[in-house]
């Protein structure tokens, strides 16, 4: 499992190594700067200190006093006076001023000068002055590498006091009750962590009203089947108790319409049900045009036993990225709704055209109807039209969730679903991709 107060300690101490080490890097590099310039002065004052007194003496101090300084002098003819290590393989000629040399033994820092009537070459290694550098830095910094423990302990303090208001969300969120959705309280939390909690927040908010509006559904749904399933049941005792065939049929036809309606009532349920949010579904390319033309072929005979007229008035291509099986179900409801309470011989047309390169679907029929303060409510689950609404056919039971059904799946296809007035008096039906 990844730690996040692991990662920020391995992260903040790498930073501190690298910085600690460019540090060094520079510190050694100014040191040895300055050692170059210390001990170049140093070259030049040897180099004048020489005629300032008898030349052999000169010779037998310095040897003695300067073990890192290899001197060779020459005469004007160029003739080789003096060499205090002659088993130093340095250039057996003198270039005037400082230069660098590369011997076997590695650089050496050269300086010659003439001193009054002889030259004078005196030579150090290089090595001398890095270790002389390098000793400054490692003496600088070696405080700091012994803090480095410290400050590790420290940070992983810091970042452990740092996530402490985590630990605490997460402790509020692990001692909740599972029904517990009211918000968490993001007083006295850090910034960072605030929008954290707020989203959690917006997260249960939206738990508790799908909860809330489940609860609702259940509630209705309960209700909705208790008054066929006892129609049923008072039904199947009727034709218990029926004394003759002509009424044990009668009864027998009234139980079946009422198992029919509990039937339709179930299949309407569990549509809606399918067409939740979070309900699964099959996102492809649908053709609108021979998918209407399947729902309408499927209700023809429907409409034929209703005594309507159902066909396809006008149909131009079109195709929409979508669920097919849930869009079925849309127009199904839509087409069902329609023949349901169109008078006998009346019709219901289907058209399928573009507008503006968008897919509208519209169907019409010679009904009732929905008045305008009504059509609002339509989409609400289990509400029908009031009791005084002029209903021509009434021979099929409603449920109340075929519309309420085609406004979320129209929702979840980013489609808009209008009624209008048909010009033939009836209502018409739009659904707008």
């Amino acid at each position: 499992m990844r730690s996040i107060r692991r990662q920020l300690l391995i992260w903040l101490l790498a930073l501190v190594i690298v910085g600690v080490g460019f540090a060094g890097w520079l510190i050694y590099r100014q040191a040895l700067a300055e050692a170059n310039e210390l001990f170049d002065y140093q070259l030049q004052q040897i180099a004048a200190a020489l005629p300032s007194e008898p030349f052999s003496s000169v010779l037998s101090s310095r040897s003695e006093s300067d073990e890192g300084v290899v001197i060779q002098i020459w005469n004007r003819n160029g003739v080789l006076m003096y060499y205090s290590h002659p088993r130093v393989p340095l250039a057996p000629h003198a270039e005037l001023g400082f230069s660098t040399e590369m011997t076997p033994r590695g650089e050496w820092r050269v300086y010659s000068a003439i001193v009054g009537d002889n030259v004078v070459q005196l030579a150090q290694p290089l090595s001398i002055r890095n270790r002389v550098a390098a000793g400054v830095a490692w003496r600088t910094l070696w405080p700091l590498v012994l803090l480095l423990p410290l400050l590790g302990v420290a940070i992983w303090v810091i970042v452990g006091r740092g996530l402490a208001p985590l630990q605490r969300v997460t402790r509020a969120l692990d001692t909740r009750h599972p029904e517990a959705l009211d918000p968490l309280s993001d007083q006295r939390l850090p910034q960072e962590v605030r929008p954290v909690v707020r989203a959690l927040n917006a997260l249960l908010a939206r738990l508790a009203a799908a909860l809330d509006t489940q609860k609702a559904f259940v509630a209705d749904a309960a209700h909705e089947l208790r008054t066929p399933l006892a129609a049923v049941q008072i039904q199947a005792q009727l034709v218990a108790r029926a004394h003759d065939d002509e009424s044990r049929s009668e009864a027998l036809a009234d139980l079946h319409e009422g198992i029919a309606r509990a039937t339709r009532l179930a299949e309407q349920l569990l549509a809606l049900a399918r067409s939740e949010p979070d309900g699964k579904r099959v996102e492809t390319q649908v053709d609108l045009s021979a998918l209407l033309d399947s729902c309408v072929r499927g209700y023809v005979l429907v409409a034929q036993e209703r005594g309507v007229d159902l066909g396809i008035e006008a149909s131009e291509p079109a195709s929409v990225e979508g669920d097919p099986d849930s869009l079925r179900v849309m127009f199904n409801n839509l087409i069902d709704n329609a023949t349901k309470y169109t008078p006998k011989g009346g019709r219901v047309d289907v058209c399928l055209k573009a507008n503006d390169g968008h897919p509208v679907v519209e169907i019409s029929d010679t009904g009732p109807g929905i008045p305008q303060e009504e059509r609002e409510r339509v989409f609400d689950r289990f509400y029908r039209v009031g009791e005084g609404v002029n209903r021509a056919r009434t021979d099929i039971a409603g449920s109340g969730l075929g519309l309420a059904i085609v406004k979320r799946i129209a929702d979840q296809h980013g489609a808009k679903v209008e009624l209008e007035s048909a010009r033939s008096g009836g209502l018409s039906v739009i659904v707008g991709f």
